[in-house]
C-alpha cells in the first residue's frame, strides 16, 4: 500500500516563526524526555536566522499555513573527506502529520542542501527505540554499526 502524504511546502526558517518553531522544539526536546533554558531558545533561534557558517541551518515544514515539522542540520568538515559532511541533529513532525511523509519530505530537503553544496554524506542519530521513525530512515538511509558515547555530565 502507498504510502499517503501530506501536502507540505519545505522552506527556511522565517523570524516571525518564532512561537511556532518553539514550539515545535519543546515538542522534539520533550519527546527526547529533554529540556532546555529560555536563553538556548533565544541564542539557537538567533543562530538559524544568522549567516555564520557554523551555526546549523533550519527547515521547517509548512502546511495549510501551519508549521508541522523542522529540521536542524550542519555542514562540517570531515577528517575523512575533502568536502563537509551534513549532519541532521534534530527531525520532527507534529503526531498528527507522522507518517504522511513530513520526515520524508525535510530529510529528503536536507539531502538537496547537501548536493547543491558538494556534501556526498549527511548523518544522524536516533536513539534504539525509536522504532517508528527508524522504520522511515532504513527506507531512505544506510544504517551503520556506530555506537554513540558521550561525556558524563
Amino acid at each position: 500500500m502507498a504510502e499517503a502524504k501530506l501536502p507540505v511546502t519545505i522552506r527556511e526558517l522565517r523570524s516571525e516563526d518564532r512561537d511556532a518553531w518553539q514550539a515545535l522544539w519543546t515538542a522534539y526536546l520533550e519527546f527526547y524526555e529533554s529540556s532546555v533554558a529560555d536563553v538556548v531558545y533565544d541564542t539557537t533561534f538567533a543562530r538559524l536566522l544568522g549567516d555564520d557558517p557554523q551555526d546549523y541551518t533550519c527547515l521547517v515544514a509548512e502546511h495549510d499555513g501551519k508549521l508541522v515539522g523542522l529540521t536542524h542540520y550542519l555542514f562540517h568538515r570531515h577528517n575523512w573527506r575533502v568536502e563537509n559532511v551534513v549532519y541532521l541533529q534534530d527531525l520532527y513532525a507534529v503526531p498528527e502529520a507522522r507518517g504522511l511523509g513530513v520526515g520524508r519530505a525535510l530529510i529528503e530537503a536536507v539531502y538537496k542542501a547537501a548536493d547543491a553544496a558538494g556534501c556526498p554524506s549527511v548523518y544522524w542519530t536516533t536513539q534504539d527505540d525509536n522504532v517508528t521513525a527508524q522504520k522511515l530512515y532504513d527506507r531512505i538511509a544506510t544504517k551503520t554499526n556506530f555506537i554513540k558515547y558521550q561525556r558524563p555530565a
